[in-house]
């Protein structure tokens, strides 16, 4: 029987098939989803923050994009996946609140979005979709059977990538 496996903030799961994994509240976070499609292994990671360097405290991966990808390719290869048949797919980076305040760090959505790709690209891995940027949060479902993501937003309904 599948599992549904729940992504909180600044948080990562990995799992095989025939498991979701799941996560909400994505506004200017960007959610890394990374899949093994050979091995049916997969994970996701809910980042809030581009990297290391826009912190103090360091000691939670998931939250950055530059420590959050390294740490579940880990975690997938204790499962079975390898990083040559790994593939990404991410979802998140909006602006959110875009007419009200300025963010204090410029657009984040837009730069965890950049890191997201910047890091991937380090770490050979393809993206094979996206969708991300906008002005709305955004919920993912990870299907570990099939690979399919599941997007879904009150501003634009169901995308699936």
């Amino acid at each position: 029987m599948d599992e549904q496996i729940k992504v909180g903030i600044a948080d990562l799961k990995v799992s095989t098939a025939p498991n979701k994994i799941i996560t909400n509240a994505l506004g200017s976070c960007v959610a890394i989803i990374l899949y093994d499609s050979v091995h049916k292994v997969g994970g996701l990671a809910h980042i809030m923050l581009p990297s290391t360097a826009f912190s103090k405290i360091r000691s939670n991966p998931a939250k950055f994009a530059d420590t959050a990808v390294p740490e579940m390719l880990g975690m997938m290869k204790q499962l079975g996946a390898l990083k040559t048949t790994t593939w990404a797919k991410i979802v998140g980076g909006a602006q959110m609140f875009a007419n009200v305040l300025a963010e204090p760090l410029g657009n984040i959505g837009q730069r965890n979005v950049q890191a997201t790709k910047d890091i991937l690209s380090k770490e050979n891995i393809r993206i094979v979709a996206e969708d991300t940027g906008g002005d709305c949060g955004k919920s993912v479902e990870f299907n570990l059977d099939n690979g399919e993501v599941t997007v879904k937003s009150i501003k634009y309904g169901v995308n699936r990538l």
